[in-house]
């Protein structure tokens, strides 16, 4: 059965706002998965809204199963800014050895023009090798408390700073063949999350600073930290421009 396009007028019920809350902006995260990159905006310090084509109902914020690419204009430019993490299948090391990437949506094209044409602060998630503009690459090694070695592109129509590049250490492994095999700890050394997997989704989730998802969906995460850090620059950049934020322009 076709998923329907969010009326705008009616998806969003927004919760009653306390006077501690009430100035916060609010993101709108596409293809929003288990809310890896939600939570870090919203550690941020924004609201934060997710849209995916499946239930995802480990998803800790408000979430609507709608297809992202038929969205009511009039619903996302109700929001002051939007992330997405289109499909990166298509784009993967995997599918390049597996010589099948044309199996996958190929969907950064299309969302940029979607993103493009809202007028708001956006960013774009991809892995390495996804066909992004000028992007932004972030590491585990650049966030004190996480352990995992996932480098994620950030493409951005507003400045992002990353921190210092940190040489990659050995990870845990689960593989007799390397060298380092049996002389690392998953609880205190680098892991690197993946399908396969070379630790404990235990031991995943705490290298990843998630406590709430199953192993398939932290397959598919980002380390909040990561987003934590776009928010915050992105309400800087909202804040300490010329130009009011986002909603009050359009309110006003």
């Amino acid at each position: 059965m076709p998923i329907k396009p969010v009326d705008a007028t009616l998806a969003y019920q927004p919760k009653r706002k306390s006077a501690a809350n009430s100035c916060k902006l609010r993101i709108l995260d596409l293809f929003c998965c288990a809310g890896g990159a939600g939570t870090g905006y919203s550690q941020a310090g924004f609201d934060v809204v997710g849209i995916d084509i499946k239930p995802q109902p480990n998803y800790p914020f408000t979430f609507m199963q709608a297809d992202a690419m038929t969205l009511d204009p009039a619903f996302i430019a109700s929001f002051d800014a939007i992330h997405a993490s289109p499909p990166c299948q298509s784009y993967s090391d995997l599918a390049k050895r597996n010589d099948n990437a044309d199996a996958w949506p190929r969907l950064i094209d299309p969302v940029r023009d979607l993103l493009v044409r809202s007028g708001l602060p956006y960013i774009i998630e991809n892995v390495e090798g996804a066909p992004l503009f000028s992007p932004v690459i972030l590491c585990g090694t650049m966030f004190p408390g996480l352990r995992v070695l996932r480098h994620r592109l950030f493409e951005a129509n507003f400045p992002i700073v990353p921190p210092p590049h940190g040489k990659h250490p050995k990870v845990h492994t689960f593989d007799k063949r390397k060298s380092h095999y049996g002389k690392t700890n998953e609880w205190t050394d680098f892991v690197q999350v993946t399908g396969g997997g070379n630790c404990t989704v235990a031991a995943a989730r705490a290298a990843m600073g998630i406590n709430w998802m199953n192993k398939n969906e932290i397959n598919e995460a980002i380390p909040p930290a990561y987003t934590c850090l776009i928010g915050e620059q992105l309400l800087q950049h909202l804040f300490h421009t010329d130009q009011e934020p986002t909603r009050q322009r359009k309110n006003a």
